[in-house]
């Protein structure tokens, strides 16, 4: 018999911690569920641990081996295969440290197999699946294993991993969705940028000779254009560094400042706050944002998380400070009792009619069945605005590089104008 220290949830929303003495993790769950509790976190004192297992240095510093050294974190398309294949092991009716072994076998060298080798040995040790997961937050972040944890509370661990599979395939979708939507753009300032460097390297260069030879006075616009190409070149008087590094290194050096600037709070809250008020961009945003956070919120509540502790992890992981910051509002009110459409209302970050619709799940008691619906509905518009925003794109790239163009063009046939009619001046 272990003693376990657990911290849970009361049924008005406060967190009671305490002890409790049991044969596994899985029983103490059963106890403080018993209890009317929804337990959130339960470790095994260490106190117990210790004088059972005199050898628990020796056992710890062994299930390090497994590890190595890993760089980057799991791909989505990986974790979701994972998560689906645990799934249906779990439905098949085998053991669940069977499965997570069978399923570490399989895995290819890297983050995820060392991390699986890490949560077989915390289960084997008696810990829950859970709380071992939560262990290795580069492969299970905070929402992955609250939703573990509501499925092994609620014996239901298959039917939960299988809607968290359904998550995150549909939001990994999304993502799809909308880095397919920026490939043309970049394609196309890409193939702009070198056709233009190309232009101020090998053309304008000659051109300048020929109107040096003919001593044309040349216009402003060709002037700035001749300048242009020389400081490009590194052919200025006094220069000591040519253009062409501070032109392929500016996109480098703009994300740099970007991730500088939203690593302080004030920074991240005006960038977001500026990116949803944005006039064409923020409105695929704001339909991205409220698709991912419905759903999150849903699939929680569904799961069984308790409304509380679902919109504060829906918030952290919402992916925008100015819904960040709603849903905080969003649990302060429903903590001192009153509703979830209220706040959301007043923070007018939200359609009247998900606001509505949010209301009227309330009122029926089947909040995260039209939270999913209002993800679904926004899915679509996503699609909808992701498509409008490809088709506006291309007649404005095609004006831009038209006008980019067509002034070098301009620049260059002004001064041969000139040479002409000075000709025929001379004939």
């Amino acid at each position: 018999m272990a003693t376990f220290a657990y911290e849970a949830l009361k049924a008005d929303g406060k967190t009671q911690k305490g002890t409790i003495d049991a044969a596994s993790s899985n029983e103490a769950i059963a106890k403080i569920k018993a209890m009317g509790y929804f337990p959130k976190e339960i470790k095994e004192s260490k106190a117990k641990k210790d004088s059972a297992d005199p050898n628990a240095a020796k056992k710890t510093a062994k299930k390090k081996g497994g590890g190595g050294i890993t760089i980057g974190g799991v791909s989505a398309k990986v974790m979701t295969t994972f998560t689906r294949q645990l799934s249906t092991l779990q439905d098949a009716g085998l053991p669940l440290l069977r499965s997570l072994q069978i399923l570490e076998s399989q895995q290819k060298p890297g983050l995820l197999k060392n991390t699986l080798i890490g949560v077989c040995e915390e289960v084997e040790g008696g810990s829950s699946l859970s709380e071992a997961m939560a262990k290795h937050p580069k492969a299970f972040n905070r929402l992955y294993t609250k939703m573990v944890a509501a499925g092994e509370v609620g014996g239901v661990l298959d039917i939960i991993l299988q809607r968290l599979a359904e998550f995150m395939e549909k939001a990994e979708r999304l993502k799809r969705k909308i880095k397919g939507a920026m490939v043309y753009p970049i394609v196309v300032v890409v193939i702009a940028i070198i056709i233009l460097s190309a232009i101020m390297v090998f053309i304008i260069p000659k051109f300048e000779a020929i109107f040096l030879d003919f001593g044309v006075e040349l216009p402003a616009l060709t002037r700035w254009l001749i300048n242009t190409s020389r400081w490009f070149v590194g052919k200025m008087t006094g220069q000591a560094i040519p253009g062409w590094p501070f032109v392929l290194g500016f996109p480098i050096l703009a994300w740099v400042c970007w991730k500088l600037v939203r690593m302080a709070g004030p920074g991240r809250a005006a960038t977001d706050w500026t990116i949803v008020h944005l006039p064409i961009f923020g409105n695929l945003v704001r339909k991205t944002t409220v698709a991912r956070f419905t759903r999150t919120l849903g699939t929680l509540i569904s799961a069984g998380v308790p409304i509380l502790e679902a919109v504060k992890i829906t918030g952290e992981t919402s992916g925008n400070y100015v819904y960040e910051q709603a849903l905080v509002k969003v649990h302060d009110s429903i903590r001192e009792g009153e509703g979830f459409a209220g706040p959301l209302r007043e923070s007018k970050t939200c359609d009247a009619i998900v606001v509505n619709m949010i209301d009227v799940g309330e009122e029926t008691g089947e909040l995260d069945a039209m939270l999913l619906k209002i993800a679904d509905n926004y899915d679509e518009e996503v699609d909808v605005a992701v498509a409008s925003l490809v088709s506006l794109l291309e007649p404005l790239m095609v004006v831009m590089l038209g006008g980019v163009v067509g002034t070098i063009v301009v620049a260059l046939f002004l001064p041969l104008v000139a040479m002409i009619e000075s000709l025929q001046k001379g004939v």
